[in-house]
């Protein structure tokens, strides 16, 4: 197959309806309003708690309207309007409670800051009918898009192993809100991976992990290093190791997917978490064992996780919303059980391993 046939975009909406912001820090800035603006998604109003915040945003941004609290949002904001909610975890069920019945709503990641608040939102969803899924945009990077299109065409055979590596070394100043909190590593980074493993793979069966702090950030009380193995059965097996503290230079961080299948191979370096936040080129490197010669080739993939994933994202919901398609696939009926798998992880990593028995 031609490497311009493998699918790269998202699809969008043919009629794209208004966004109204929750929410303005700095995901907002840095990926959500700059993928909007790509796509030709029109934000059409915003709020922050923080007032200096909101006035830089709308100043930057161009946003028609600022509102002064929750309230007024809510009852300003045109009848179509997607809710774009980017807010702590912990704040997420108290604002979906005060959305009208049936709006939509895109809510930042995680869902909830443990899967009890997780099973809250759900609820409070599914009581007042909201058409939500959480931003889980890697799913829509555009090396996962072409990845998935491959993989779903067969290139690469039946899926055998699927691993992520991260050794990076992650300025985590630039989220002061994360010092305090018990779960940070798995909950707000490794989550990505689970989630993505979940939509090639399926739900686990069970979850082995270890998640834990680092001496050079004794203050980030939820880990800076994971190690999570996903249990499918005998295939495919699935790993996912990263650690935020590799302070040793550029030349050997690591942050890649790999996809192994019985006809091939894919393996993407992901280089926003590497120098972070400029980040290093994407690499997209795949062989087909059926090929006469075959070798890994290069596929030039056209733009990255940040920003472009972030308008598949919302895509994703706009067109579910529209009724231009009938599935959503980051539903907060789906996430819930990334959530799932996230306590999983969490739980396996505080019960320990099986203590050696006596010789």
């Amino acid at each position: 197959m031609p490497e311009s046939e493998v699918r790269q975009t998202a699809i969008l909406p043919a009629n794209p309806p208004p966004i109204v912001s929750i929410g303005l820090g700095g995901i907002v800035h840095d990926a959500h309003y700059p993928s909007y603006k790509m796509a030709g998604f029109d934000v059409v109003g915003g709020f922050d708690i923080n007032a200096e915040r909101a006035a830089m945003m709308r100043d930057k941004f161009d946003i028609p309207r600022l509102y002064d609290s929750l309230s007024h949002t809510i009852e300003s904001a045109p009848e179509d309007a997607i809710f774009d909610i980017a807010v702590p975890g912990s704040a997420i069920a108290d604002i979906l409670r005060e959305l009208p019945r049936g709006r939509a709503a895109l809510i930042q990641k995680p869902m909830g800051e443990d899967l009890a608040e997780a099973r809250q939102i759900l609820s409070i969803c599914r009581e007042r009918k909201l058409v939500a899924a959480i931003n889980f945009q890697l799913r829509f990077a555009p090396f996962i898009i072409a990845a998935r299109d491959m993989i779903e065409r067969g290139m690469i055979g039946d899926l055998y192993d699927m691993e992520f590596r991260v050794q990076c070394n992650t300025p985590w100043h630039l989220w002061p809100f994360l010092f305090p909190l018990p779960r940070v590593e798995i909950l707000y980074h490794s989550i990505h991976y689970i989630d993505l493993v979940r939509s090639f793979c399926g739900t686990p069966q069970s979850v082995y992990a270890k998640t834990l702090s680092h001496p050079s950030a004794p203050d980030l009380r939820g880990g800076a290093r994971s190690m999570i193995i996903m249990d499918y059965g005998e295939n495919p097996r699935v790993n996912v190791m990263t650690n935020h503290s590799h302070a040793y230079g550029t030349e050997k961080q690591q942050s890649y997917v790999k996809f192994e299948g019985s006809k091939g191979a894919i393996q993407i370096r992901a280089g926003l978490n590497m120098n972070y936040p400029d980040g290093v080129p994407d690499r997209f490197e795949y062989i087909l064992l059926e090929d006469k010669d075959a070798s890994w080739r290069t596929l030039n993939i056209k733009g990255s996780w940040f920003p472009e994933a972030f308008f598949g994202a919302m895509a994703s919901l706009m067109r579910f919303a529209n009724g231009e398609t009938s599935t959503l696939p980051t539903s907060v009926d789906d996430a819930i059980l990334t959530m799932a798998t996230v306590e999983a992880a969490y739980e396996s990593s505080e019960n320990g391993g099986a203590p050696l028995p006596a010789v």
